[in-house]
């Protein structure tokens, strides 16, 4: 698992050294594709339900789940939430960025940042004895002190030789049940989805693409993290 996830997070540096105006997504996704299968790596998402790409690239108020496309362009102040996974030796990784594409709006800085942070917050959280609902208090909780909300109708996941697996993972406090304690050995995709506006979302006729519901931008990180008897392991950091 440590080897898949070094793949897409090796994947994801390359993307953001290449963003820019001008380009299209479904450039961004045959870059993720080449790069991945050259390491002997399988793209996850390629197929999976009928997905049609190997990345989900998600633009601006499209929170996840972004189908690409070479009639979408990247434009100068879009932010690009990009979701990447594999499947190596028969495990998988997934992580998730959101990206600035040239100079963009403080809104949408703090946005990403307050995103990017909620991650880190929920990965402390990620330790032998504590519950799902620690991940989950500690993301709401910063969130909303922050003046956004996060996505209720999609979470995270267990992770490895399946691409989903349990147990689910929200990233707000289900405080009517009693959510599953951590143990040593699990593998966690940790994905806080949040928006500038309002929680709520809907999907496109496409079938996949999810849109804030006030058309207000949305940012996404994931990291795919295991439970050890310490520190938590953030498979899909950078360890080079």
């Amino acid at each position: 698992m440590l080897a898949a996830n070094q793949i897409v997070a090796a994947t994801l540096a390359m993307l953001e050294d290449k963003i820019q105006p001008g380009i299209t997504t479904l450039q961004l996704d045959k870059w993720a594709e080449d790069y991945a299968r050259k390491r002997a790596a399988v793209p996850a998402f390629k197929g999976y339900r009928g997905f049609p790409g190997s990345l989900c690239v998600s633009i601006n108020e499209q929170v996840v789940h972004g189908i690409p496309s070479d009639a979408v362009v990247l434009n100068e102040g879009d932010i690009v939430s990009i979701d990447f996974g594999v499947k190596h030796q028969g495990f998988y990784g997934d992580s998730a960025v959101t990206l600035a594409v040239g100079k963009v709006s403080a809104k949408k800085l703090k946005l990403i940042e307050v995103t990017r942070q909620s991650l880190e917050l929920a990965i402390e959280q990620v330790r032998v004895g504590n519950r799902i609902n620690d991940l989950s208090r500690a993301v709401q909780g910063y969130v909303e002190k922050c003046g956004f909300s996060v996505v209720r109708q999609f979470v995270g996941h267990g992770i490895g030789s399946e691409l989903h697996e349990a147990p689910e993972i929200p990233n707000y406090e289900r405080s009517n049940e009693r959510s599953p304690r951590l143990m040593a050995g699990m593998a966690l995709a940790i994905e806080p989805m949040v928006n500038v506006g309002t929680y709520e979302v809907e999907v496109m006729k496409d079938g996949w693409t999810v849109l804030t519901r006030d058309r207000k931008p949305s940012a996404h990180f994931e990291h795919t993290v295991v439970v050890t008897d310490g520190d938590p392991l953030v498979l899909s950091r950078r360890h080079d």
